[in-house]
């Protein structure tokens, strides 16, 4: 699925002028015949035009828009959730055989968070899987949201994209240069008015046609889709439930709010095959309920920031006690989180014990749903500033060798700023960079925590980082520079680290002229 054409948000107008760029630059094919008719295989010729490494290129070049925008979301607990989730779908798909050495090699398959209400997941080339914050919130279940992924996956290990891509007529597309070029301007001047005025145009109607699913593909994302999430052991009824709560929230509200239906069109038939694959699936235990209220919460206020939409969750902790636990948990990890984004420590205290008592009382609790409450307490006492309170919600978790917990352990040391915890911090962050490069949060912290110890030119390498891993090369360049010139005027001897500095700044300005040349050619 592509982001629609309806209320596009600049994330949005980015990911669809790349995705335009991309099939301008596609080799053109010969399309076979029969490929008028029915999908092509993989062999055909009209995938090998797009080939793997291709779209790899493409999909890489889209995500370094993206990590940029506003709207991309790292989140790190919700990020945990949805790769606890995915990894097992992919593991499933690469046993069934869906996922060749080659597209194992090559893609991401790597999901990533949009900060957007609205309803709505997709599948961009080389392997990334967007999801909306407004699609975990509006999910009842993990297999539920499982299900979506699983749907998503398929579009990615079928290749949808580069079929779509490879069976559009070039001459079709040249028309669209002019609007893709109008969407890149208005979108990275931040003019969402120029943008959406050009976006909405025929030709940007065109385009969007083309990069939707078929029909076909449709089911057949379906169909396998639904063995992989099974095969990862959720349960089966997780896609037709989601495909009829879709349908029936659509029917009630048709706002807009349901982005991923107008490029995901349901049916009564899609819906019955998914009910009908029911009789042969193996049932599994149902998972943690309660892990996965907390991680809809967490999606229902990050997904609007905003003060009155904060207030509007605060009081939802209300008297729920005749309402299930999971619904009460939910409705306390709301308020907590919204309490604590709006500095309201008397609130987010009184909710943060009625989540604490429903984790560590309720029978359907879990070790995880306990510990999604023990992080969000750590969260909460962070921001007030409190790194004694912090430090005993992180306690029980120190030895853990998670992102959330690298991350907030990384906070806690800055807050407190003794220098034996910042040392061992760095120590830390740097272990983990080395082994996740890609990773701008931990990096940033890492550039906090060596200003802190005075290391000025370490701090400035790993402000470089950062940048880099969210695909701003210019700023990473300017960040190596101003750590040349801090070693060379001698206020930071450390010629080791300056030396990292000049072979950095050297790949760094590579690429810089390797993605210029690619881009005039592709304009060309």
């Amino acid at each position: 699925m592509t982001p629609p054409i309806r209320r596009t948000s600049r994330l949005r107008q980015r990911v669809m002028a790349a995705l335009c760029a991309a099939a301008l630059a596609a080799p053109t094919a010969t399309v076979p015949a029969r490929a008028q008719n029915q999908l092509p295989a993989l062999g055909d010729s009209a995938s090998e035009s797009f080939g793997i490494g291709t779209e790899r290129k493409v999909g890489d070049q889209i995500m370094r828009e993206v990590r940029r925008d506003p709207d991309y979301s790292d989140d790190p607990v919700l990020l945990e959730y949805l790769q606890g989730l995915f990894q097992p779908l992919v593991a499933s798909a690469r046993q069934r055989g869906e996922i060749g050495a080659e597209l194992d090699q090559r893609f991401a398959f790597e999901p990533f968070l949009v900060r957007d209400r609205s309803v709505n997941a997709f599948a961009l080339p080389g392997g990334y899987i967007g999801v909306h914050l407004g699609l975990i919130g509006m999910t009842a279940t993990r297999d539920e949201l499982a299900s979506v992924l699983a749907h998503e996956l398929s579009h990615v290990t079928q290749r949808h994209i580069a079929r779509n891509i490879a069976n559009s007529s070039r001459q079709s597309l040249i028309g669209a240069v002019a609007m893709i070029l109008g969407v890149l301007a208005a979108s990275r001047a931040d003019s969402m008015d120029a943008a959406n005025a050009v976006i909405t145009g025929s030709q940007a109607a065109t385009i969007q046609g083309q990069l939707n699913f078929s029909r076909d593909m449709e089911r057949e994302a379906d169909r396998i889709g639904f063995a992989i999430m099974t095969g990862a052991g959720f349960a089966p009824d997780g896609m037709a439930d989601m495909f009829e709560k879709l349908a029936h929230s659509s029917r009630l509200n048709d706002s807009g709010n349901f982005p991923y239906l107008r490029s995901h069109p349901l049916t009564t038939e899609r819906i019955g095959e998914a009910r009908a694959r029911l009789g042969t699936a193996a049932r599994t235990a149902p998972p943690s309920v309660l892990e996965h209220s907390a991680a809809r919460a967490r999606a229902r206020v990050l997904m609007d920031m905003r003060a009155v939409a904060l207030r509007r969750l605060q009081p939802l902790d209300g008297d729920t006690t005749d309402v299930p636990v999971a619904d009460q948990l939910l409705a306390a990890y709301q308020s907590a989180l919204a309490s604590t984004l709006l500095r309201d420590w008397p609130r987010a205290d009184a909710a943060l014990a009625k989540a604490q008592a429903l984790v560590q009382g309720s029978p359907r609790s879990d070790a995880r749903a306990q510990r999604a409450v023990a992080l969000l307490t750590v969260q909460s006492m962070l921001e007030r500033g409190d790194a004694a309170r912090a430090a005993a919600a992180f306690k029980p978790h120190a030895g853990e060798v998670s992102r959330p917990v690298a991350l907030l352990g990384a906070r806690i040391a800055l807050v407190r700023g003794d220098e034996a915890g910042l040392k061992r911090t760095a120590e830390d962050l740097q272990t983990w960079v080395s082994g996740r490069p890609q990773d701008a949060e931990a990096w940033s912290l890492l550039a906090q925590t060596w200003n802190r110890l005075g290391h000025g030119l370490r701090a400035l390498r790993a402000e470089a980082e950062a940048r880099f891993a969210l695909g701003d090369l210019a700023g990473a360049s300017d960040r190596l520079r101003a750590g040349q010139r801090l070693a060379r005027s001698g206020a930071a001897p450390d010629f080791i680290e300056a030396s990292v500095i000049d072979a950095r700044l050297r790949d760094v300005d590579a690429e810089r002229r390797r993605l210029f040349v690619e881009a005039r050619e592709q304009g060309g």
